[in-house]
């Protein structure tokens, strides 16, 4: 059941991003090398990427929506495995692995398709079918 609007994922995003790129100062980790770096490039993949995205607050609009879901639901895989992937699970995995779910969820829970008003303000927007 997808849920949550464009805008809303977009604005969540914005803060996810930055949220997950500060994490390992904020939780105390950054001496765990692989940690530190997976849960920085996650953040910095979501923040591209939202500013990439062709909605209602992406800045640049050449990515799809679909697409940035599919790729959300990866970032998000990825980012709760990495503990284990990397071999940092005894050190650190709970920001990685509530990140990463909570990526994935938003992946699943979003619409598609931006709202009706942004595509009729967009003409070049290619609504999905």
């Amino acid at each position: 059941m997808r849920f949550i609007p464009t805008r809303f994922h977009g604005i969540l995003d914005y803060i996810v991003g930055l949220v997950l790129i500060i994490s390992p100062w904020l939780f105390n980790f950054s001496d765990v090398s692989y940690a530190t770096w997976t849960i920085v490039a996650a953040g910095i993949l979501v923040l591209f990427q939202t500013i990439f995205t062709d909605f209602e607050v992406g800045i640049i609009h050449k990515i799809p929506m679909k697409s940035h879901l599919m790729v959300d639901f990866g970032i998000g895989v990825i980012l709760a495995l990495a503990p284990w992937m990397f071999n940092f699970a005894d050190r650190v995995y709970t920001p990685h692995l509530i990140g990463g779910l909570f990526i994935i969820l938003a992946s699943l829970t979003t619409h598609r398709v931006p709202s009706r008003d942004y595509v009729a303000k967009n003409p070049q927007h290619e609504r999905a079918q």
